[in-house]
């Protein structure tokens, strides 16, 4: 009977899907019953894979470099979608950016923040991007924001080291540059 129950759930997963592009819609058993998890789908990157684990336990498609888990890498990129039903008070992308300013000053009010070259996504949308970075010690993170439907995007590179960071960058922006929203005949396939 469970298993048709899951089985139930993930075909209406599935379903839920076709509306929205490109964000992948997950189901797990957890002691709330099913956990849904959902995160945009991301195309693959020479060098790094998906981590499952770290994607269920933080609630976003988590990669890490090739020979490294999400918890041992010196960086790692990790891609979100907010469901903005969930979250009324967020009426766009600037309130979100700002919400996510004041979270990090609010922990370490040395970071400093710093509005960077946006980003163009595979289908052409322009997205503001920022680095949060510690004046010393910390970790260097570069935060990129995007919508699309009924989520927002956040794509974050995130580096315990400025040298590191730098390295990385590039791959970075590579991943959000060919990211799609909606599927495309020429688009690669998802980081899994």
């Amino acid at each position: 009977m469970a298993r048709r129950w899951l089985t139930a759930v993930s075909l209406a997963l599935c379903a839920a899907s076709l509306g929205y592009g490109e964000i992948e819609k997950i189901g797990t058993p957890c002691e709330q019953g099913i956990c849904l998890s959902w995160w945009p789908k991301l195309p693959a990157v020479v060098g790094w894979h998906h981590e499952r684990g770290a994607s269920l336990q933080y609630g976003a498609n988590a990669l890490a470099p090739d020979g490294f888990t999400f918890s041992n890498a010196e960086v790692v990129m990790y891609a979100a979608a907010l469901y903005k039903p969930r979250m009324p008070a967020t009426k766009s992308v600037d309130t979100l950016i700002a919400d996510d300013k004041q979270k990090f000053l609010a922990q370490d009010s040395s970071i400093v923040v710093a509005e960077v070259g946006s980003l163009t996504s595979g289908d052409g949308q322009r997205m503001r991007s920022f680095s949060f970075f510690p004046r010393s010690k910390g970790t260097w993170e570069r935060v990129t924001y995007g919508e699309e439907d009924d989520f927002f995007l956040v794509f974050t590179i995130s580096s315990r080291s400025l040298q590191a960071y730098k390295l990385r960058q590039a791959e970075y922006e590579a991943l959000v540059a060919r990211y799609r929203s909606k599927p495309s005949d020429t688009a690669a396939p998802s980081a899994k």
